[in-house]
C-alpha cells in the first residue's frame, strides 16, 4: 500500500481536483494493484496550520506511507521524489502553494489487507490481484515467516 495523506487549506481543491490528483498519484504505482493506493485529503482550517510558528495559509503537507515496495537505493529515491513532484505540480506548485512531503517505509511483513497477507512482489498471486483489482486468498507463494 501507499497511503497519501494530503493536508491542505480549506477550499484548495475541488471535488474534481481531488479525483484527478488521486488518479495521478495512483498512476505513479502502475506496477501495483490500484486498490493498494489510498489518498486522503484533509482540509485544515486557517487557524490550525502553522509553519515556523506562523499561519500557513498557502501550504500543503503530504505524508506518504509505503509498504508494498521500498526504494532500495539513493538513485531510486531521487528518481521517485522527482516523479512525485511532477505528479503534484499542476495541483500544488503551479497553483502557487508551498509544499513538502515525506515518505515512511513500513516493513512488508507488517501488512494485511482484509485479513490476507499480500502476495509477494511480482508473484502470480500479485498479478491476479492486479488483474482483478481486489484481494483474494493466495494460491501460490506464501509470505516469509
Amino acid at each position: 500500500m501507499p497511503l497519501w495523506k494530503i493536508y491542505h487549506p480549506v477550499g484548495a481543491f475541488s471535488a474534481d481536483d481531488k479525483r484527478e490528483l488521486s488518479q495521478r498519484i495512483t498512476a505513479l504505482y502502475s506496477r501495483l494493484p490500484k486498490f493498494y493506493v489510498g489518498v486522503v485529503f484533509q482540509e485544515v482550517a486557517p487557524d490550525s496550520f502553522f509553519v515556523g510558528g506562523e499561519p500557513a495559509t498557502k501550504f500543503v503537507r503530504i505524508w506518504v506511507d509505503h509498504i508494498a515496495r521500498t526504494l532500495p537505493s539513493a538513485e531510486a529515491r531521487t528518481w521517485w521524489i522527482g516523479e512525485c513532484d511532477e505528479a503534484l505540480a499542476p495541483y500544488i506548485r503551479d497553483r502557487g502553494f508551498d509544499w513538502e512531503f515525506h515518505i515512511d517505509e513500513t516493513s512488508f511483513e507488517l501488512w494485511s489487507i482484509q485479513g490476507i497477507r499480500p502476495p509477494l512482489p511480482n508473484s502470480e498471486d500479485e498479478k491476479r490481484w492486479i488483474r482483478e483489482n481486489k484481494p483474494s486468498p493466495l494460491v501460490g507463494e506464501t509470505q516469509p515467516a
